[in-house]
């Protein structure tokens, strides 16, 4: 059995939001919702394979990280262990800009059943609608 790849994300709240993007057409999850992030490289931290995502994929900074759970879950191509964060936007720094997905939504917590999320995400729910407002 292969190692998992290590990948993280980003539950990026505002108020009583969070922000959510979909996957553009053509990768892997094609219209699937996801909290933003992506794989670490190596001998990359968690904390700094997450600010990198962000920026290459939404141009925006987070602050106030707090480490969530991990989670591992196999897709039929790989196995991913996925480090969650909970973070707030930089209040100096830009606005998230969908640079790399087909769209961004702020949605809250309750709401999130109702998306296509997708799978390895799916795990962090109790965990996303138990964080307090930011």
């Amino acid at each position: 059995m292969q190692e998992p790849v290590d990948v993280v994300c980003a539950v990026i709240r505002r108020g009583a939001e969070v922000l959510v993007a979909r996957r553009p057409e053509g990768k892997r999850l094609a219209g699937l919702w996801e909290f933003p992030g992506g794989k670490l490289e190596p001998g990359e931290a968690p904390e700094a394979a997450l600010h990198r995502e962000l920026q290459e994929e939404l141009g925006c900074h987070v602050c106030e990280l707090l480490a969530g759970p991990e989670v591992v879950h196999a897709y039929p191509w790989c196995t991913v262990r996925m480090f969650a964060f909970a973070c707030l936007l930089d209040p100096a720094g830009p606005e998230p800009s969908a640079l790399e997905h087909e769209a961004l939504a702020w949605v809250a917590p309750g709401d999130l059943d109702r998306l296509d999320l997708a799978p390895a995400d799916q795990p962090l729910l109790p965990w996303v609608r138990a964080l307090p407002p930011a």
